[in-house]
């Protein structure tokens, strides 16, 4: 049975705690799960976790790196999920890829791996809504809830129904582009997040281009919280392992425990 993403993060929101998702590159070292272990430590309050694909359209050069890394040192999507369903975590995940690797597995084997693994959620970033049935499906008779990602350009008509239809959370892209590290956080991450609150009762969490716990504290004032990936997984990167993910991230969320 998959922990389910809604349940924790409403609870979330609905006692005005300021939402904490990071990132992490599944597979990244022989020590990944244990970064895993230390973010929900620090107080995530559900970890997102990627699958490398070796084409991917939305991640910048740092998880490209981290994914590349991950896939030379043999990690599969199967690996991952195998790993994932060998322990349990205090936080609920979901897992962000790309949907060949969905299809080339096939949906019903894929759903199945996530359910096996306790993932609750998944993000699919080049699967447009309008294609997206028969995978919903799919992943609801697993108890798997679909993201939704609504850009800054999205216009209101269609981010209204990608809002109505999110499951888990509605993932505001703080900028348009590739994931990546910003040294100010974007006009339009502020701007989304308070325009697809007025959209949306799910929490509505602003991801792309937050890169430390200042930004963080900036973008969650007009949403429900954050996703934080490329500052994170460049760290561990650099070889600061699981004691680093656990200080950066209870950076984060000390920030933004400054809001509550």
């Amino acid at each position: 049975m998959t922990l389910s993403l809604s349940s924790r993060l409403d609870l979330a929101k609905s006692s005005s705690k300021k939402i904490l998702v990071p990132y992490i590159t599944g597979g990244l070292g022989g020590d990944w799960l244990e970064v895993l272990d230390a973010v929900v430590a620090a107080g995530a309050d559900a970890v997102e976790i990627g699958i490398p694909f070796s084409d991917p359209i939305m991640d910048g050069p740092v998880i490209q790196e981290a994914s590349q890394r991950a896939i030379e040192s043999g990690a599969t999507p199967s690996s991952i999920l195998g790993a994932l369903a060998k322990q349990s975590f205090g936080a609920p995940l979901a897992i962000m890829t790309y949907f060949n690797i969905v299809h080339h597995a096939g949906l019903e084997r894929f759903a199945g791996w996530l359910d096996e693994a306790s993932v609750g959620g998944v993000v699919l970033p080049d699967l447009p809504i309008e294609e997206m049935g028969e995978w919903r499906a799919v992943g609801k008779a697993h108890g798997i809830e679909t993201v939704q990602l609504v850009a800054p350009t999205t216009p209101d008509s269609r981010a209204k129904m990608l809002c109505k239809e999110a499951e888990g959370f509605v993932y505001a892209v703080g900028t348009m582009g590739v994931t990546g590290v910003r040294s100010t956080l974007s006009e339009s991450a502020t701007l989304i997040g308070s325009r697809l609150r007025g959209f949306s009762e799910k929490p509505v969490l602003i991801g792309i281009g937050v890169s430390n716990p200042q930004q963080a504290k900036e973008a969650a004032r007009s949403s429900d919280g954050v996703i934080v990936g490329s500052a994170l997984v460049g760290r561990l990167l650099a070889g600061e392992g699981p004691d680093g993910a656990f200080k950066f991230v209870a950076e984060l969320r000390s920030a933004l425990d400054e809001l509550s």
